[in-house]
């Protein structure tokens, strides 16, 4: 028995993964272009296969010269969602809604010119949109219209004739070793105290920390991994994987933390004895007091900013707890490889870039030593 176009566009890689076809728009002129979607099973790859012939309905039946930037960026997004990670994708389309489509959207993406481009990011700025915000927009426009081009659906990517906002330098704000001194004192014996303790001394990412679980901690060696990072998307959420290899990572952790999740396990295990069957085991080590994931907005202001009330500590971000961190063991003399390692940085070049306010006193202690090795 015959098989539709469909089936037999589905097969089984010697890898042992499954592969579907799905042919792209362009010129019908030149041999067409494929994407390639995988899965783990027939259904798996089916059902994608389906999903994206779905999105190409809409530019499909267009033809390339009246192709809108809108029409092609829906079905370019909807594509993309398989590819992206949840919350790069929602980012993405968000762009997309709201600042790309209402100017650009009725243009057809083979007749949009750099200056279009230009007033964009121009009228954004205006609007009082952050130069960030607007490099993202140009990052989106890019990879779609590289993407159109190599469907033949434009000459050329117009988005490299043009320079994006230059990006701004943001301050960052860590606490002084007196005020890190303080705030350690403060949180003693506070319920969240193995939380912050591992921030300062560790630099993690409050999703990192958020997203821990027992598995990943060795306390008897005093090390902890970091393989996930917690995810909210609405009511939903997700443990996601590290976009970088760099932020997987292993961390060796100051007596000090691991001295604090003695108390902290202690209390968790007595919250799930009083609850019994009502207890949420999702093995995380920072959840909520009845086992569930805990977003971040309520850490900060039930618990991270009513501390630094207390402890008498202008506010500051959850995020500065990071900055801090790097910022005390650079000031240390602690090498800037290890510092990042740490951070989960993807080079060392990154670590020194955004704590450049340490390199002069960095330099000071080197022309010091230096000073010392010359004069015997």
């Amino acid at each position: 028995m015959a098989k539709g176009n469909r089936e037999s566009s589905i097969y089984k890689r010697a890898d042992g993964r499954w592969t579907a076809q799905v042919a792209l728009p362009g010129d019908s002129r030149i041999k067409r272009r494929r994407k390639y979607l995988y899965g783990k099973s027939r259904e798996d790859v089916r059902r994608k296969q389906v999903e994206a012939q779905k999105a190409l309905q809409d530019v499909g039946h267009i033809a390339p010269e009246r192709l809108t930037v809108s029409a092609y960026m829906r079905s370019w997004l909807e594509h993309r969602k398989h590819e992206l990670s949840w919350q790069t994708w929602r980012r993405y389309e968000q762009l997309f809604r709201a600042h790309i489509e209402p100017t650009l959207g009725s243009v057809r993406i083979n007749r949009l010119r750099p200056d279009q481009l230009r007033d964009l990011y121009s009228s954004k700025l205006s609007e009082g949109l952050a130069a960030e915000t607007v490099r993202h927009i140009h990052k989106v426009i890019r990879a779609a219209l590289n993407q159109a081009e190599r469907e033949d659906l434009v000459v050329k990517n117009v988005c490299r004739q043009v320079k994006p906002p230059r990006k701004q330098r943001y301050e960052i704000n860590p606490l002084s070793p007196d005020e890190t001194r303080t705030l350690r004192e403060t949180m003693r014996g506070h319920p969240d105290e193995a939380l912050y303790v591992l921030a300062l001394s560790t630099g993690m990412r409050q999703g990192e920390i958020l997203g821990l679980r027992w598995r990943d901690c060795n306390l008897d060696n005093g090390y902890i991994s970091v393989n996930r990072s917690l995810v909210f998307v609405v009511n939903d959420w997700y443990l996601q994987e590290p976009k970088t290899a760099s932020s997987r990572r292993r961390i060796q952790l100051a007596n000090e933390a691991v001295d604090a999740f003695g108390p902290h396990l202690r209390s968790q295990l007595e919250k799930r004895m009083a609850l019994g069957e009502a207890w949420q085991d999702n093995d995380l080590v920072f959840p909520t007091d009845i086992g569930t994931p805990r977003r971040g907005a309520n850490l900060v202001y039930r618990s991270f900013r009513p501390l630094l009330e207390r402890a008498g500590i202008r506010r500051i971000r959850f995020h500065d707890l990071r900055h801090t961190a790097a910022t005390l063991l650079l000031g240390e003399g602690v090498h800037p490889k290890v510092v990042s390692e740490m951070l989960g940085h993807s080079s060392v070049q990154l670590t020194l870039d955004t704590y450049s306010h340490v390199t002069p006193t960095m330099q000071q202690e080197a022309a010091t030593k230096m000073n010392d090795i010359l004069s015997g």
